[in-house]
């Protein structure tokens, strides 16, 4: 008897153990359902066009559990942005199809239509940047943090040739003439499509202008690439 009881207290010690992994493993697993979801809605549909409900039923979940993961909305808003990013700056480290990555590949993806038109799986920092000032401090510095990242990665491909406070200058003002790029384009182009490619092309020019020789983007194949739809 005395050995019987003491295996069924080990038992329920160990479903106990168990219970707690799978109870772990389950929040992280929500955690992560409900950044993506509201990764992609913010991007469409802006941070404040977007209730807590509807992030919660997207990623089929509770309001629960969404707050038992995040304090607040702008919580789950930081995390989102700082996860939506990481594609953006993957792709620029390694480059396409396992080869190195240029300056004017990545420019040219992301001053395409392609890039333009898919606002939930494209880069938040053109999606979101005009209302990110109106957010909270924690949203405002996941931009910066990910506008930091950004300058550097553009920053390194630069190369060595000129001095480093120069490449650091013309880099922020490549990023900050994409990110506006794009966002300006998307703003026009439902009225006036002509004008938001004239947009796209006309920044792409700065940009090649700017970056110099590393950044120089060929007209034609930037052209034949600026129709190419951006992979969701």
């Amino acid at each position: 008897m005395m050995a019987s009881a003491i295996f069924d207290v080990k038992s329920v010690l160990f479903c106990g153990v168990n219970a707690m992994k799978v109870t772990k493993a389950k929040a992280t697993e929500n955690r992560a359902a409900l950044v993506q979801a509201a990764g992609r809605l913010f991007r469409e549909r802006g941070i404040d066009g977007v209730g807590v409900a509807e992030i919660s039923k997207t990623a089929g979940l509770t309001h629960g559990a969404l707050y038992a993961q995040f304090s607040s909305k702008e919580a789950l808003a930081a995390e989102a942005f700082a996860s939506a990013l990481k594609p953006g700056l993957v792709k620029l480290t390694v480059g396409l199809d396992g080869k190195p990555a240029t300056l004017s590949d990545f420019v040219d993806e992301y001053l395409s239509v392609g890039h333009r038109d898919n606002l939930a799986a494209g880069c938040p920092m053109s999606a979101s940047a005009s209302e990110i000032g109106r957010q909270n401090k924690i949203v405002s510095e996941r931009f910066t943090e990910g506008f930091g990242e950004f300058v550097a990665l553009i920053e390194r491909g630069l190369g060595a040739s000129s001095v480093k406070a120069d490449s650091h200058q013309r880099a922020l003002a490549l990023v900050a003439a994409m990110i506006g790029g794009v966002a300006t384009a998307r703003a026009v182009a439902k009225a006036d499509p002509k004008l938001s490619h004239q947009i796209l092309r006309a920044v792409r020019q700065v940009v090649a202008e700017v970056g110099g020789e590393e950044a120089q983007v060929d007209a034609a194949r930037g052209s034949g690439r600026a129709a190419r739809k951006r992979p969701s």
